[in-house]
């Protein structure tokens, strides 16, 4: 007899199907587990045997042969135990195998018979939802699964308190959805913090509006990480779908806390010394990365410069593309990267080029090393560039501004509602989200600016040597200033204000 259980393996945020079979035979008594497992499947063994024993069960003395199928896929994670114990107790005539085949088992077995969390609950909850079949999860992450509107679920804390729902001693009661993240708050961080830097606000509003990329280039000090951190709290909360989207790469990176759905956006910021895996993803199991981490948020960087080129080389296609694909010579996963883009640099190594006073004796020529190690290529991907100015004592002496994070919120807000109006009526597979993403023929006609502005952009484009993609990125910009204005059309004034951010380049000696 083999005994059966609906399981499953996570290649990337996909969810695929995986039968965990058990066989119990003749012969010297044994505990393979077979069907490419790797370390921690391997040592499910243990860890089921334990927690069989726990419960004043012991494995039969017979050859016992556990088979993931397909078994040419790589099997990653501790998720199998639960699967691989329900198949034993099938096999073994404790729990009925007819009802356990409508289920989807995963969690891992702790030493004493508990269900301990895992990574990917909520996309198996989903992927079960599509199956028709109920989901057997940790209790901790009942909360988290029950987002699956439909399906039944069974949260149970230990083995034991399974094994008596089957047997009808003990119910097992259906987990209630965990509280969505609460919309509307980013940390208490309130752009009225920041005295000065008007022309840096309207960037940041202006980056928030259309989802574009920005770079911030000043002194030490300036305010540049602060206005990166409030950058979340103008940003419209995520939607429904969104959420969900965003929660799924979270779950499967075992970073969704308390099973809620997120509806901030993600605000990724990781220290320059991040790894190239850390970064764009990868590792053994090829987990998603902080550009995977952020997707439909922020990803700031800062400090630039200090990151290694290689890693903001790998950069450059999920921001052209909005997804990273990460190929071992055993997978090939790709996730969502879909993020707005934000960083912060110094002119130079120390900090103070436009002050003869504290600038160093190499300058000019330290701004020429420090910022080619920047590629010219991924400063064209970032749409708006901005200097942001010392604070001076004058600025700091003001009472706070009157407009504050809520305000700028608001006007984002109106004008994001302005380009999903737009774009509601394309394709799915081809609708924009922001106007960042727009680009071909659509941009071309969304944004086709009136015939001064057009002289204007044919002007700069030569003056300024704009390449195809920054010509295109001006565009982008000024469709976001004439949404934030309410105007219908893209003016002269819009492409002025577009060509504005497009000033700093990267010095080159």
């Amino acid at each position: 007899m083999v005994a059966r259980v609906n399981t499953v393996a996570f290649q990337g945020v996909e969810v695929v199907d995986v039968d965990a079979q058990v066989q119990m035979a003749s012969g010297m008594p044994s505990f393979t587990v077979v069907g490419l497992p790797d370390k921690a499947v391997a040592e499910s063994r243990e860890r089921v045997r334990a927690a069989l024993t726990a419960m004043g069960l012991a494995l039969p003395p017979k050859r016992i042969t556990v088979n993931l199928a397909p078994a040419d896929l790589a099997k990653e994670g501790s998720h199998f135990d639960l699967p691989i114990a329900l198949g034993i107790l099938v096999a073994m005539g404790v729990l009925p195998g007819d009802e356990i085949a409508g289920y989807c088992a995963l969690g891992e077995l702790a030493l004493d018979g508990r269900v301990s969390a895992v990574a990917g609950v909520l996309p198996a909850a989903l992927h079960a939802l599509a199956k028709e079949r109920g989901l057997i999860c940790p209790a901790a992450q009942g909360g988290e699964a029950a987002w699956a509107n439909g399906i039944e679920i069974l949260a149970p804390d230990s083995l034991l308190a399974l094994i008596n729902h089957f047997k009808g001693t003990q119910v097992l009661t259906p987990p209630e959805p965990a509280l969505a993240e609460a919309p509307g708050t980013a940390g208490g961080l309130d752009l009225k913090d920041i005295k000065g830097q008007e022309s840096a606000k309207r960037a940041l509003e202006i980056a928030a509006a259309g989802g574009h990329n920005l770079l911030m280039v000043g002194p030490p000090g300036a305010g540049k990480s602060m206005l990166a951190q409030r950058l979340p709290g103008i940003l419209p909360p995520l939607s429904p779908a969104e959420a969900l989207e965003v929660s799924m790469i979270h779950s499967v990176a075992g970073q969704l806390k308390d099973g809620r759905l997120l509806r901030l956006r993600p605000f990724r910021d990781p220290h320059h010394s991040a790894s190239l895996a850390a970064l764009a993803g990868g590792g053994i199991r090829a987990k998603p990365g902080e550009i995977s981490l952020a997707h439909l948020g922020v990803l700031f960087l800062d400090e630039l410069p200090e990151f290694p080129r290689p890693t903001l080389e790998a950069l450059r296609q999920p921001l052209e593309t909005g997804r990273i694909a990460i190929a071992r010579a055993n997978m090939h996963v790709t996730y969502p990267a879909r993020v707005q883009f934000v960083a912060a640099m110094n002119p130079c190594r120390c900090g103070h080029l436009d002050d003869p006073a504290l600038a160093c004796a190499r300058a000019p020529k330290c701004a020429m090393d420090y910022q080619s190690k920047i590629s010219g290529p991924l400063f064209d991907r970032i749409d708006c560039h901005v200097e942001v100015a010392a604070v001076s004592p004058a600025d700091l002496s003001l009472p706070p501004p009157a407009e504050g994070s809520n305000v700028v919120a608001l006007r984002v807000s109106i004008a994001r509602e302005r380009q999903t109006a737009r774009y509601r009526d394309l394709p799915a597979e081809h609708r924009p989200r922001t106007n960042a993403e727009a680009d071909g023929t659509l941009l071309e006609e969304i944004a086709a600016p009136d015939a001064p502005g057009r002289d204007l952009l044919s002007e700069a484009a030569g003056r300024m040597r704009l390449t195809a993609r920054g010509y295109h990125r001006v565009l982008r910009v000024a469709r976001t200033l004439a949404d934030l204005e309410g105007a219908p059309d893209v003016r002269r004034l819009h492409i002025a204000e577009a060509l504005s951010y497009r000033r700093v380049v990267p010095a080159r000696g």
